[in-house]
Order: structure tokens, then sequence, then C-alpha cells
């Protein structure tokens, strides 16, 4: 074997794992990978406008292509400006490995130019992070952190390397399967908890099967098997904001998202069941609401990957380690053994059924002209609905009435920040996403205020010729923390208004883009049309009523039975022991 640099090294070791995309921006300390990423055809860069971007369109790639995201970015402020899209994948299970560059190993400690302590400010937002201080170790090192990233829960893995290392020589050779001493998630649970597990599902009154993001990383066919499990056992199925697309919106076993901004059937359904089948899903305070009063009369079962997950924040009853996929294939396997027939929940069923009379998601219309932003959601999920498109959001109000209003049937296609909740999330996001399926559909439902924080990604789109579509809810308010502000201090609206907002039409024109306009009702429907007939990315800018809260909302604090289903409970609902825990 010849001695290679340190920068080819690291290019051969990509090659050799599959990488086919590399998000990054250069700088100084990585010129020497520049240079190499020079001389190989077989990795395409995408140069983005700015390292947070880079770090979200990984996230997009990830997440619509099962495959590992790759970024790049130089030392210092590339690092650190890459640490919010680090958090946010380390939040949501996303595989990603990050290479930032760092000062010469001499420097190290120096103050020197564009130093930062890497390892140090990612070693809490990563779930493994390395500082590369000799090329022979590279090579291994690069295939270690893919393994890490994509096994187990997945998450984000830096890998920082010294400007001489990535000069410095040595051989590579392409290390066989990857055996952590320490690090080997659990893939297959015990058969005993399995069979536990059946016999609790089999003999319950009011089950429901509670899903989460898991279930998508898990693979496609996590999701064929839920929902034969859920054909099986007849059992209602919810879902968290990150496992939108697990199980059908068409199916009549689904009772839409659960949690804050869940449905009123989900949320009850979960506190009067009397047995909850968690999948992938972490029982966060989004979803529990009160947890002295979430799910009171209920036994719970906890199946995940991630053993510090159960029993963190609810007690449960039998919590089982596992890849939920693995696990669903046993469970369906256990339950077909033993002939369990399919249970009667006719008197669940009414139950549900009751609840479901509610509409929970209807909404005023009482202007003719105004455009209701749940319309709009709507609108958009009928003209697209066959064509099987990628949604992409940013956070904020237009991210929970997609959530609540279009309907996912397949999983991958549902692109959200959930856990961090990052606005400027989706732009980039949706370009990952359409780079990993060139002839997909992508759309980035999104706010007014939220679309500014990564704006600047309208360029590299342009660059790379995407046909990316942005579809603007502006109601000219960050409207989430407007609905806030009205709920828990009394409509005092301090800065929450997106005052001297640009003209996104003239802004999408200047980038290369077609910008449209939908003002009014009446122009919503061939707005949209117009958008989907142009062949080239696509900025709507559709103004909505300024002032609609995102209900049905349960306020924080509160429980499952405690939920808003009209706008005027919104005022003054709040007591001052729940405003301090918002």
């Amino acid at each position: 074997m010849t001695e290679k640099s340190g920068a080819d090294i690291l290019v051969e070791a990509l090659v050799d794992l599959g990488v086919e995309v590399v998000f990054g921006y250069p700088g100084g300390a990585v010129l020497p990978i520049y240079d190499a990423l020079f001389e190989h055809s077989r990795i395409r860069h995408v140069l983005v406008r700015h390292e947070q971007g880079a770090t979200h369109a990984a996230e997009g790639y990830a997440r619509a292509t099962g495959k590992p995201g790759v970024v790049l970015v130089t030392s210092g402020p590339g690092a650190t400006n890459a640490v919010t899209g680090i958090t946010d994948a380390l939040m949501d299970s996303i595989p990603m490995v990050v290479i930032t560059g760092q000062v010469p190993t001499t420097l190290i400690g120096t103050d020197a130019f564009q130093e930062a302590d890497t390892v140090g400010i990612t070693r809490h937002c990563t779930k493994h992070n390395y500082l590369v201080k000799s090329p022979d170790r590279l090579g291994d090192i690069i295939h270690e952190a893919f393994h890490i990233a994509t096994s187990g829960r997945p998450g984000p893995v830096v890998v920082d390397i010294p400007k001489d290392v990535q000069v410095a020589s040595a051989r590579y050779q392409r290390p066989g399967p990857i055996r952590h001493k320490t690090y080997r998630p659990a893939l297959k649970a015990e058969p005993t908890q399995i069979e536990e597990a059946v016999a609790m599902l089999a003999a319950a009154e009011r089950p429901i099967l509670y899903t989460g993001g898991g279930i998508i990383n898990a693979g496609p066919g996590a999701s064929q098997l839920l929902r034969e499990l859920a054909r099986i056992t007849g059992a209602p199925v919810t879902s968290t904001l990150m496992g939108l697309g697990a199980f059908p919106a068409s199916s009549d076993q689904w009772l839409g998202m659960l949690g804050m901004h869940g449905t009123y059937e989900a949320n009850l359904a979960m506190n009067k069941a009397d047995l909850i089948l968690a999948l992938g899903a972490r029982f966060d305070d989004r979803v529990t609401g009160r947890l002295d009063a979430f799910a009171p009369n209920s036994r719970k079962v906890h199946v995940d990957i991630d053993r510090s997950s159960v029993n963190k924040n609810v007690r449960v009853d039998l919590p089982i380690i596992a890849d939920v996929g693995h696990a669903l294939e046993d469970m369906i396997r256990v339950w077909k053994a033993h002939q369990h027939p399919k249970p009667d929940l006719g008197e669940w069923w009414r139950r549900i059924d009751g609840w479901r009379q509610t509409k929970c998601l209807e909404f005023p219309e009482s202007d003719p002209q105004a455009i209701m932003p749940q319309r709009a959601i709507r609108a958009l999920w009928e003209a697209t609905k066959n064509k099987a498109p990628i949604i992409t959001t940013e956070v904020g109000q237009h991210q929970m009435w997609a959530a609540q209003h279009f309907g996912f049937e397949a999983p991958n296609k549902w692109l959200t920040s959930g856990g961090l909740g990052t606005m400027g999330y989706g732009l980039p996001a949706a370009i990952g996403a359409q780079l990993g399926n060139p002839d997909a559909l992508v759309i980035d439902i999104a706010g007014e205020a939220s679309i500014q924080m990564n704006i600047q990604e309208l360029g590299t789109a342009s660059q790379y010729r995407l046909p990316v579509k942005i579809f603007i809810l502006n109601n000219q308010y960050m409207g989430m923390v407007r609905q806030w502000q009205e709920l828990t201090y009394s409509s005092r609206y301090s800065e929450s208004y997106s005052d001297a907002l640009p003209d996104f039409v003239k802004l999408a024109e200047a980038y290369g883009w077609k910008g449209i306009r939908i003002e009014t009702r009446d122009q919503l429907d061939d707005g949209i049309a117009a958008m989907l007939a142009h062949d080239g990315p696509v900025m709507v800018d559709c103004s909505v009523a300024q002032l609609a809260n995102c209900l049905p909302m349960i306020p924080s604090g509160a429980a499952h039975t405690e939920m808003l289903l009209q706008a005027n409970e919104v005022s003054g609902t709040m007591d001052d022991e729940a405003k301090a825990l918002v």
C-alpha cells in the first residue's frame, strides 16, 4: 500500500462508505480536503450559503433517503455555525457525520486564528465526537463514525481534523465490519418480553398504538409491520409529530397526531386507554402534558432501542429494549402463533367515534375572501396528494397546521424539526431531500418569519437547479409566539409582529426563482396550480388570516382532558402556575 495524505484518506473512506453527496462550505482549515475532493467525481459537493444550512440539508437528505447525511465545514465559526443543526439531528435521531477542520495540532490551545474547541463545544450535542491526532487513525475513525451515526438510535457524529493531519501521510486500508468494544446496541428483544407484550395486547379492552419517529428510522419495513399489527389487533393508532407517515392517514384506525396540537380523539384515547403500546416514541413533554395526569389508568409497554429513553419521563410496566422493527416482527409472529382472534373492541371504537364527533380540526371562515391557514394547507394537500410529495416545514404555527391538515400515507415524506424546534430548518432540508430524490415533488411549508432564518439557501437551489417549492403562510406575525402571548400575556404582542417584511415575489425573482402571490381565497387553487406547473424553483407568498390560532391545543402544564378546542377558549385561560411551565 502506498501512503496517502490524510485528506485523500478521508475522501477515499467516504467513497468506500458509499457517500454520494457532501454539504459544505470551504475555509482555510479544510482546504486540503477540498483539494482532494476536486479529484473525486464520485462525490458530489453541494456548496451551501451558511454552515447551519449545510447541517439541515444533510438532515433532509438523510430523512428522505435513509442514508447518512455528510457535512464538511471549516474550523472556528464554520464549526460553531453547524452546532444548531447538529443539536437538531441529535434531538430528532438523524444519522449525520459532520467533518470539521481544525487548526494544526501544534496550535491547539493557543487561541490561534479560527480556533475553537469543537470537541468540547459539541460533546453534549453529538452521539460521539473525535479529535483526530494522527493520519494513521483517520480511516478507521471515519468508518467507526458512520457506524455509530447509523446504528442503534441514529444521531450526529463530529470528526474534528487538524490541518496538519490532513496534510501528513499514512497508509489506508478499508477496515472490516465494525465491532465497537463498548457500543453494541440491542436489536432483538428478549422472547419472554415479546410474549408478555402480546398477552397484554390480546387482553386489553382499550388498547392504543402510540408510535413515533423510531418506526421511520427503522426503515420502510417497520412501517409495513406497524400496519400489519394494527390490522390483526384492530387497535387505534396515533403518532408523534416525528412519526407522521409511518401509518396511513387514510386508515379508519388512524386517530391523527397526539400531544399539544394533536386531535381531541387521539389525546382522549391516550387518556382513557387501558394499554398503551409505545413504539419508537419517547413520551416527551409535548406528548404527555401534565405528567401526573397522563394516562392514569393504563398499563404501558415501551419499545425503544435507546435504553436511556425508557422510564425517563414516564414509568412503564414493561420496558423492551430493541429495534422497533425487529420487535414488531416478533410480536406479529407470536400473535399469529398463538392464534389470537381479532379482539372485540366495539365499545372502545364507539367511544372513539364519539370523540371524533367534536370535529376538532374544523375552523371558522367568516370572511369569504380571507384565507384561513388551515384552508391553504388543505388546498395544497388536495392538489398534491396523488403526487407523493415530500413535505418539509419551518417551525411555528404553519408547522402544526401542516401536521394536522396534510395527510401522510408513507414514511420519509414528512421532514420537520421536532425536538429542537429550529426555525430555518425547512428550506435547506428541502434542498437536501430534493438532491436525494431528484424526481420528487418537494415542498417547504413555511412561515414568513421562519423562512428568513436561512433564506440565503435560495441561492443553493438556484446553483444546483433544484425545483424546490416554498409555500409561505404569511400572517405577518411570528405566529406561535403571538398565540402564546395571547394565551398567557393578555395579548401583549411584544416583538412578535414581523415589520419590514421583504417582497417575497421580488426576492424570489432576484434569486432566479418564480414568485407567486396569493392574496384572496378565490386565487388559492389557481396559485397552487401555477406553482406545480412550473418545472423550476417557486416561492409562493400566500396571505392568510393574521390572528388565526392553531387549535386544538393543550396548554403547557395542562392534562389531555383540558384541551382548548375553540378560539373563544384561548384568551386568559392559563393561571400563574401554568404560565411558569411554558
